[in-house]
């Protein structure tokens, strides 16, 4: 019997090159981040819940607009994806973005220099952070913008913003910052290089606040695991392979000294590498992803699959040829492929709460709901390796960028080869408490 996961259910087209992606926690919406600087926010076709948006209102003076636009969708339907807002956000390319923890926030972060807190309905934004120069580089002389590689909200009260240079700062939400400055609570350097991937762990069984206090952060050819309170707890052994996305699954089977919780790595030669949780010193499995022939492509993106969506334990990770995988953990096999896009790679990958999968890369966002053709399929069957569809996604629409901006942003998704014999750093450092 032939099995697919997922099917395209619509397309569509963006402005300029996607550099950013954010799924919302609650609706079915998803923001993108553009090389432009523009942030838009698109509510998904969802049955009975297609509101729009179009309050015009911004302290920045900025043009936020909403809209509905049609996408092109798979199997010969059409449907409306509605623009919530959107607006050009930053002076140059947004690099990052997340949605706070109950989803009402939606924070972005640009080579700019800037970090900006907006109304996730609105798209006003209501609050700045001016990001900290780098002061480990020779571009520190200069006060050059240390720009962002990823920001990340742990919890209400604090939010986690990564850079170029290796810095990871620490904000607390709860401290209302002026617009001119804010200095992070704490700063950690936990790589040498920039940071490729942040992946907070689930709490303890004795945590308070329900929220988590520590995560595991990849740059360059190593892993790291990071507390809120005490700093970094463990460096990994050099992997000898660039490190760039991670997710973390929980609920596998507790065998030996197994504690049924790993935490998965993409690395930029077609390798999935598992990690025991707790166990940083080196990876415990090598799953062999994209390595059919050279070195591989880079795993560059990477969401767990909802386990309503009756796939088992299994993760979506998406490939710098455009390709994405879908890999039983367990069985340790890619079970299928499916093409976002036939050029550009898969920049983010994430589930909304109707547990379909959201891919972006390129100039594109695809929207994917499970086949409608496994219905009554035992995935405990026969399974077999489908490479997708190809698509013609080239957008007629763009908006002029820097041309040598857009290069170097490009540049950093590319894989980069590390120089041997650096420190590793194993080092425990201690930090004082955050109130």
């Amino acid at each position: 019997m032939l099995f697919r996961t997922y099917e395209t259910v619509c397309t569509l087209p963006l402005k300029a090159d996607l550099f950013a992606q954010a799924v919302h926690p609650q609706e079915p919406i998803v923001s993108v981040g553009l090389s432009s600087g523009h942030v838009e926010t698109l509510r998904l076709p969802s049955a009975g819940n297609s509101e729009e948006n179009d309050n015009n209102e911004n302290d920045d003076d900025e043009d936020i607009e909403g809209s509905s636009r049609l996408s092109a969708a798979n199997g010969g339907g059409t449907g409306h994806i509605d623009t919530v807002w959107s607006t050009r956000r930053h002076k140059g390319s947004c690099r990052c973005l997340t949605f706070g923890i109950d989803g009402e926030t939606l924070y972005s972060a640009g080579t700019d220099g800037i970090v900006k807190a907006a109304k996730s309905e609105t798209g006003v934004v209501v609050n700045k952070i001016v990001i900290p120069p780098a002061k480990s580089k020779k571009k520190a002389l200069d006060n050059e913008i240390d720009s962002p590689s990823l920001i990340h909200a742990i919890s209400p009260q604090n939010l986690l913003l990564a850079t170029d240079s290796g810095a990871l700062h620490v904000y607390d939400l709860r401290i209302p910052y002026s617009r001119v400055s804010a200095r992070p609570e704490q700063t950690y350097r936990p790589h040498g290089d920039y940071i490729s991937s942040l992946t907070a762990l689930p709490p303890s069984d004795t945590s308070t606040s329900g929220y988590s206090k520590q995560w595991v952060t990849t740059g360059g050819t190593t892993l790291a695991a990071t507390d809120l309170r005490r700093g970094i707890l463990r460096k990994s052994e050099d992997q000898e392979e660039e490190l760039i996305s991670s997710a973390y699954i929980g609920g596998l089977p507790k065998t030996g000294t197994s504690v049924g919780e790993k935490v998965l790595v993409g690395s930029g030669t077609g390798v999935l590498t598992l990690w025991e949780k707790g166990v940083w010193d080196d990876q415990d499995e090598r799953i062999y992803v994209a390595r059919e022939s050279g070195e591989g492509e880079a795993l560059e993106s990477m969401a767990v699959v909802p386990s309503d969506a009756g796939y088992g334990k299994m993760v979506a990770v998406g490939q710098s040829d455009g390709q994405i995988s879908l890999v039983s953990i367990g069985r340790n096999k890619v079970m299928d492929r499916v093409r976002h896009d036939e050029v550009e790679g898969v920049t983010s990958l994430g589930f909304d709460v109707e547990g379909r999968m959201v891919s972006g890369g390129g100039q594109v966002v695809k929207v994917w709901s499970p086949s409608i053709y496994n219905e009554g399929y035992s995935f405990a069957g026969s399974v077999r390796k489908f490479d997708g569809p190809s698509y013609d996604l080239d957008s007629d629409e763009s908006y002029g960028s820097d041309e040598s901006d857009l290069v170097k942003e490009k540049k950093i998704r590319k894989k980069r080869k590390k120089d041997k014999g650096k420190s590793s750093d194993k080092e425990v450092m201690g930090f004082a408490d955050l109130d």
